[in-house]
């Protein structure tokens, strides 16, 4: 890949000149592959799928060895996403930041929208329909939840990006712990959002400057959506802290 300055926020028009050359890998279930990993709560109301690449979530449950030796596990919110649910997650954005900026123009809104939750694209799918991207967070190993954030408010968008000022030491300390031990793995962090992380894709492939991603969208066989979750209609937060 040609050198060029790196966005941090990984914008559509940049990533879609990143060429997929799929590898065909399946997904598996991670939590049959690796039972030490622990399910955060969601952040929305639909079903969670539990599967991600079998690249990606080998390379994770090493991480999650790693950090297990310091008496800290990984949570994870969610893994592979359907398409459906994932443009249902951008209309909540979209509604989210809409009602925070209401004298916006569509574009400026679409700028932003786009850093925290991706729109779907034919030339770039969204990561999380790719298998290869995972929202994570820390914890003990009892399941206790780990500072991220202090001292923001949950819902504050200031605290999302991995460096955000103002951080509590010990917050900058559990981000740096949890990147640290995935990035030994191949796991890179999405810089607009802390707890994004992402293997194979083609945000991996542009923050690490890879020729190619090896994961474009997939769909487990035979799967089938969850009744109650079809709908074009935006999704609900569960609690105000989107992670999309």
């Amino acid at each position: 890949m040609r050198e060029r300055k790196i966005s941090k926020a990984e914008p559509v028009t940049e990533l879609r000149r990143v060429k997929i050359h799929e590898s065909g890998e399946p997904l598996v279930d991670f939590l049959e592959l690796c039972s030490d990993l622990r399910m955060d709560r969601p952040r929305f109301n639909y079903r969670r799928e539990t599967v991600m690449r079998r690249g990606a979530a080998e390379r994770l449950c090493r991480a999650n060895q790693t950090l297990l030796k310091q008496d800290l596990r990984i949570q994870i919110i969610e893994g592979w996403r359907p398409p459906f649910i994932q443009r249902r997650m951008y209309r909540a954005i979209w509604k989210q930041f809409q009602e925070k900026y209401p004298d916006k123009s569509e574009n400026a809104l679409k700028r932003i929208v786009n850093q925290f939750s991706a729109p779907m694209s034919p030339h770039s799918p969204p990561p999380h329909t790719t298998g290869g991207a995972m929202d994570l967070a820390l914890c003990t190993l009892d399941g206790t939840p780990l500072d991220m954030q202090s001292p923001y408010e949950a819902t504050d968008h200031a605290s999302f990006p991995f460096d955000a000022p103002r951080l509590s030491d010990e917050a900058r300390r559990h981000r740096a712990l949890l990147a640290d031990a995935l990035a030994e793995q191949g796991i890179t962090n999405y810089p607009s959002e802390f707890w994004h992380y992402s293997y194979g894709d083609q945000g991996w492939a542009y923050r690490g400057g890879h020729e190619v991603a090896i994961y474009g969208a997939i769909e487990p066989p035979g799967w089938k959506p969850h009744a109650a979750d079809v709908s074009d209609e935006a999704l609900e937060f569960v609690d105000d802290h989107p992670a999309a």
